[in-house]
């Protein structure tokens, strides 16, 4: 595996027809939709981002980044990227955690899962689906959190806002 550079600069190569990539990341695997995904790996996806699993406690956390990739920061992909956090902190909810989960509406995208219960690689397809355009797969994951705890949807930033200034 090579070593991560974040905010390194260049030199920045082409690779097959996905966002340019730092010269040391050209050695990492591409990660397939249906592929395993190892924890403590890094990779790189369909859409161009970069994935990182790591093992912190009883958590997996994952982290995604976007950069050289305008597309992938679309208000749309925010949204599902929103729903796809929620849906890991509906089972953390569950489980007692109390820690509140990345906000992943950045360019690196950052998402904490509690282990043994949402699914590595099910997790993942969700996240390469966002890329790809598809929000079944987060759909799915979130209603089933929703029915171990409820709902799990918070108001959108501006709606906090507002709430905050009326009471």
């Amino acid at each position: 595996m090579t070593s991560e550079h974040r905010g390194a600069a260049g030199p920045y190569i082409e690779y097959g027809n996905l966002p340019v990539l730092h010269a040391t990341e050209k050695d990492l695997p591409l990660l397939h939709p249906y592929g395993t995904v190892e924890v403590g790996g890094r990779y790189v996806t369909p859409g161009g981002g970069r994935l990182t699993v790591r093992k912190d406690g009883k958590h997996l956390q994952i982290t995604l980044d976007h950069l050289g990739c305008p597309a992938q920061l679309a208000e749309e992909k925010t949204a599902l990227f929103r729903r796809l956090g929620l849906a890991a902190e509906g089972h953390c909810l569950h489980a007692g955690c109390r820690h509140r989960g990345a906000d992943p509406g950045a360019v690196l995208r950052s998402f904490t899962l509690r282990t043994g219960s949402i699914e590595l690689t099910a997790f993942v397809r969700a996240a390469l689906a966002i890329e790809l355009g598809d929000e079944r797969p987060v759909d799915v994951l979130l209603k089933d959190a929703e029915a171990l705890v409820g709902p799990v949807r918070r108001a959108e930033p501006q709606e906090e806002e507002d709430q905050a200034e009326a009471g």
